[in-house]
């Protein structure tokens, strides 16, 4: 897992940690704006199978959330 830098009272941030803070920003966004919907689905936190059933379980609610939003 990949962290961003955290600046401290008496150690600020340089310009590179800055940049790497917004580039992996950039990156985690579509990928959190991409499972926020799926949260509403409780039944994904006690997924404990075989994942290629949780991915097709994973596809079914992403078709079910789509259509739900797009009404």
């Amino acid at each position: 897992m990949i962290t961003g830098y955290k600046a401290a009272r008496n150690r600020p941030l340089t310009r590179r940690q800055k940049l790497s803070n917004k580039v992996l920003a950039a990156v985690r966004a579509p990928v959190e704006h991409g499972f926020a919907p799926l949260e509403i689905w409780r039944v994904l936190g006690k997924v404990r199978t075989d994942p290629k059933w949780a991915t097709t379980l994973v596809r079914a609610l992403l078709v079910l959330t789509n259509r739900e939003v797009s009404r």
